[in-house]
């Protein structure tokens, strides 16, 4: 419909540039020059009109407001998307698929031209994408990925996101770079203790797995010590991590964090308890808020992994428009993934 108004108001455009520039000409030109200047004319205005006329209303679910990283992420969206000149609606899942669910049906009732989710669980994944289908918005999903089967049931959904499986290779690599590889007391082990997000998060499930697998494929020896479940929460980290220094004390030699806010709540413990990071424990985190590579540009934190908030997006931006022009995605071919980045003390200037 855009296209056709802009072809039509270039058209009415192009006539008149035409019909001035007979009147402006001592020696009209032939018919089908005029013509063809006018065709030229309105394809060119026809383009201006659409790049004016960009936009529509887009929905964003995002699954609770106050996590550190989808707040940076979020308020990435709305600067793109606005800047694009879409009609923009935020909404907070609160940590409640229920209320989500309700959120995305008042978006679809209101006529969104598009939704882009971030789902409160990834177990609801089914009925979101039958949800969406039904109602054949595209759709983006964002931060927490389903099942390659699951995203085939609709072609016009995509998943943005990272492979959370390299964050934790890089988490389990940044303890491996250390000076002694992580084995501090010299025991020829790395005992460590594990504060993982939201166990159900596929997210949390690889960081889990995989920082760990970075160790034990480079031929290092390791011991869990504990594993508890934080819910990306610092609170939840910094309770977690002071349990655990007062029940094993100095056996702990790493502590792994699904994220930088549990990580930070983890540092405030392990001050608490008179441990200095990267002299007798490392620490770890993902995401690069700004408080960690504060953090790692001080010492405090042995590093972090960037999850990229912008690029991710600037990507799922890019998605939807690709939906919103007409394009679909194959079973199998519907997740884009935004690589992750290490950092360290020696390249955390680049990221503040």
């Amino acid at each position: 419909m855009k296209k056709l108004l802009a072809l039509a108001v270039a058209g009415t455009m192009a006539v008149s540039l035409a019909a001035c520039g007979s009147s402006a000409s001592s020696a009209p030109a032939s018919s089908e020059a005029t013509s063809e200047a006018a065709t030229s004319a309105a394809e060119s205005a026809a383009e201006s009109v659409t790049e004016t006329t960009q936009g529509g209303k887009v929905g964003v679910c995002i699954y609770k407001f106050d996590d550190a990283f989808m707040t940076t992420y979020r308020n990435a969206l709305q600067e793109i998307l606005e800047g694009k000149g879409y009609e923009v609606t935020i909404v907070d899942g609160n940590n409640d698929q229920a209320k989500q669910n309700e959120q995305i049906n008042t978006f679809i009732t209101q006529g969104v031209d598009a939704l882009i989710i971030n789902p409160v669980m990834t177990s609801a994944a089914d009925q979101i994408i039958s949800t969406v289908k039904d109602a054949d918005v595209p759709t983006v999903l964002i931060n927490r990925e389903p099942t390659a089967d699951q995203m085939s049931a609709y072609d016009k959904l995509v998943y943005v996101g990272c492979d959370a499986a390299q964050s934790g290779t890089f988490q389990g690599e940044l303890i491996l770079d250390t000076e002694n590889g992580g084995d501090i007391n010299g025991d020829g082990k790395v005992s460590y203790i594990m504060i993982q997000g939201d166990p159900e998060n596929i997210d949390a499930q690889l960081r889990t797995e995989y920082s760990v697998k970075a160790l034990t494929d480079a031929g290092v020896e390791v011991e869990q010590l504990d594993l508890q479940r934080g819910d990306w929460d610092r609170n939840k980290g910094q309770e977690i991590a002071q349990n655990d220094l007062a029940k094993f004390g100095d056996q702990i030699e790493v502590v792994f964090c699904n994220n930088d806010d549990m990580a930070i709540g983890a540092l405030q413990a392990i001050q608490a308890a008179g441990r200095t990071v990267n002299k007798d424990i490392y620490l770890v985190g993902v995401d690069a808020l700004d408080a960690a590579l504060n953090e790692v540009a001080n010492g405090n934190m042995t590093g972090t992994v960037l999850n990229d908030a912008k690029g991710q997006a600037t990507q799922a931006v890019a998605c939807m428009e690709d939906l919103l022009g007409g394009k679909t995605y194959a079973a199998g071919e519907q997740s884009v993934y935004v690589d992750y980045v290490k950092v360290t003390p020696d390249n955390v200037k680049d990221f503040q």
